[in-house]
């Protein structure tokens, strides 16, 4: 038997909650003060932590909700737009997610309590993408041989190095060119590094 719903009000308060942490923890990193997420929020300190007992409960809330929200923005993009361009909006999403929301999921990661929650986020986002880039693959799109982790790997690699939003966007495009279907398979790794 799952939980009981909450009550009008009660839902009210927890999204009005969740809202404000978001904004605060970005604004102010995720060591700010809970009062003043509380006090974002337009309700009282008791109210907050009925809700979210601890700062870790908090976190993992709010980006239990970020991951939701990339998650469901892909399923949405399958159904509205051509495939690749559907992967490649979505792409530009997981990459803004990792770069603004890499502070809030370290928080979250660095808990071995949130082992299981870390697991199932990453086989959320990592199913959202396998269906965008199978999508993608069917269409024509996007190579047979392009591998989901692949992309995910390099699309994080580019959220984490580039210096700015420009080189982001640059590097995003290079990773579409280099995901386009080709004449061939991607050659394998060369084992003779030494010569030239």
């Amino acid at each position: 038997m799952g939980p009981r719903p909450r009550r009008a009000d009660a839902q009210r308060n927890y999204d009005q909650l969740l809202a404000a942490a978001a904004q605060v923890f970005a604004e102010r990193g995720t060591d700010a003060p809970l009062d003043d997420v509380a006090r974002r929020a337009g309700v009282g300190n008791a109210t907050m932590y009925r809700h979210f007992p601890t700062r870790t409960d908090l976190l993992v809330a709010v980006y239990a909700d970020e991951v939701a929200h990339l998650c469901t923005s892909g399923q949405t993009l399958l159904t509205t737009g051509s495939p690749g361009e559907a992967l490649h909006e979505w792409l530009r999403l997981f990459m803004d997610h990792v770069t603004t929301k890499r502070d809030l999921a370290l928080s979250v990661t660095d808990d071995q309590s949130c082992s299981a929650l870390v697991a199932e986020w990453h086989a959320s986002m990592l199913a959202t993408a396998s269906a965008l880039l199978d999508a993608a693959k069917q269409a024509g799109a996007a190579g047979a041989d392009l591998d989901v982790r692949d992309l995910l790997t390099l699309v994080k690699g580019i959220a984490l190095a580039a210096l700015d939003g420009v080189q982001a966007d640059r590097l995003l495009r290079l990773i579409d060119y280099g995901a386009s279907p080709g004449p061939s398979a991607l050659p394998e790794p060369s084992t003779d590094m030494g010569r030239v």
